[in-house]
C-alpha cells in the first residue's frame, strides 16, 4: 500500500513539474506599432513662427499563445519644430527631444487634468488596462464622440483620447511575431527622435522639418538576457516654403521604414544588396540571446557602422543608434 502511495505521489510530482516547465516556456509573440500625424502643424505668420509638429504614438505588446495581451508599453514622440516667416529654422537642429514618458512630470499635463494624472500615469493606466484582454476585447472599449473612454473605471484614471491608443494596439498586435520571448518575459520600449536632417528652405527648394525617430522594442527573462527584439525608425517630414507656408498636406500618413520595406529604398546602394529593414532584423537578431553588456561591448568604428566582421556582414547601416536605444529599452524593462 505504501509502494503504491509513494508512486502515485512521484507521478504527481512529475506531472506537476512538466507542468511547470510547460507553463515557463510558452512562447510568446513581441510586437511595435507606430502611427504618425502632422495635423497639428500650422503656417509660419505675423502672429509667430510656424510649428511643424510631428506626433508619432508608438505601441509595444507581448501577447500569450491564446492571443491575449501579456504586457503592453506605450510612449508618443510629440516633436515640435518651428521655422520662421522666411522659411528659417529656428529650433536647434541639434535637438534630441524627449517622449513624453522621458518627460515625465515635465510635460505639464497634470495641472490641467480634472482627474490630477500627467500623461505618463494615464498611458500607463490604459496600458495595464488592456493587460489580459484579447485585440477584439481592446477594439471593444466603448469611446465616447471626443475619443475619450466611456466606461467609469478606464475614465476614472484616463481622460486623454484614447483612439489612438486602440488603434495603435490593434496594430502592434498584428504586426507581433515569435521571436524568442516567452510569456513572464519583461517588456521594454525606447525612443530617440532628433531633427538633424532638417533645412531651411531656400530658392532651390523647400525646407525641411524631419523628425528621425528610432524606435526599439525588447523582452528579457530572469537573467536579464534579451529574449527578443524589433528594431525601426520613421520619418516625419514637414516641407514649407520661403514665405514659412507649409507645402505638405497635413493629412499626410507616415510608414516606418519596417512597413516601407524595399520600398524604403536602400537596398540599391548597399554594398551587400539589403534593405534597411533586412539590416535592421539582423541586428535584433544579433542581440538576441544577449544581455545588456555584451550588446553595449559591441564595437563600433568612427563613422557608428559595426567592427565585428560577422555583424558587419549583414548590417552596414549606423548601430550606434541602435545599441542606444536597447540600451534604454532594456532599463525601461525594468521599471
Amino acid at each position: 500500500m505504501k509502494k503504491a502511495f509513494a508512486l502515485l505521489l512521484a507521478a504527481g510530482l512529475v506531472v506537476s513539474t512538466l507542468t511547470g516547465c510547460g507553463k515557463s516556456a510558452e512562447p510568446a509573440k513581441t510586437g511595435l506599432s507606430v502611427i504618425t500625424s502632422i495635423a497639428k502643424s500650422k503656417d509660419a505668420s505675423a502672429e509667430g513662427d510656424g510649428l511643424a509638429e510631428v506626433d508619432s504614438t508608438v505601441v509595444a505588446v507581448l501577447v500569450g499563445k491564446d492571443g491575449k495581451i501579456l504586457d503592453c508599453k506605450i510612449d508618443v514622440a510629440q516633436t515640435k519644430m518651428n521655422f520662421s516667416t522666411e522659411g528659417k529654422l529656428t529650433t536647434d537642429i541639434a535637438t534630441v527631444f524627449q517622449s513624453k514618458q522621458e518627460l515625465g512630470d515635465a510635460y505639464g499635463m497634470k495641472k490641467a487634468s480634472g482627474i490630477s494624472k500627467e500623461w505618463f500615469e494615464q498611458a500607463n493606466a490604459f496600458a495595464d488596462y488592456v493587460v489580459g484582454k484579447t485585440v477584439d476585447e481592446v477594439k471593444g472599449i466603448a469611446v465616447n464622440e471626443d475619443g475619450t473612454a466611456k466606461d467609469a473605471d478606464l475614465a476614472a484614471s484616463v481622460t486623454v483620447h484614447i483612439n489612438e491608443f486602440v488603434e495603435g494596439v490593434e496594430k502592434a498586435v498584428a504586426a507581433s511575431q515569435e521571436l524568442g520571448a516567452q510569456k513572464g518575459d519583461k517588456l521594454g520600449l525606447a525612443i530617440t527622435t532628433d531633427m538633424s536632417k532638417s533645412t531651411d528652405a531656400s530658392a532651390e527648394g523647400d525646407g525641411l522639418a524631419q523628425a528621425y525617430s528610432n524606435y526599439a522594442v525588447v523582452t528579457v527573462d530572469k537573467n536579464n538576457k534579451i529574449t527578443s527584439c524589433v528594431i525601426d525608425a520613421s520619418q516625419g517630414n514637414v516641407n514649407f516654403n520661403t514665405e514659412g507656408v507649409i507645402t505638405t498636406d497635413l493629412a499626410t500618413t507616415y510608414q516606418t521604414k519596417q512597413e516601407l520595406k524595399e520600398a524604403y529604398g536602400m537596398k540599391k546602394a548597399s554594398g551587400i544588396g539589403k534593405e534597411w529593414y533586412e539590416q535592421a532584423n539582423a541586428f535584433a537578431d544579433y542581440v538576441t540571446g544577449k544581455k545588456l553588456d555584451e550588446v553595449k561591448g559591441i564595437a563600433v568604428n568612427e563613422d557608428g557602422t559595426a567592427k565585428d566582421a560577422d555583424l558587419a556582414s549583414s548590417v552596414t547601416v549606423h548601430v550606434a543608434p541602435f545599441i542606444a536605444n536597447v540600451d534604454k529599452a532594456v532599463a525601461n524593462a525594468a521599471k
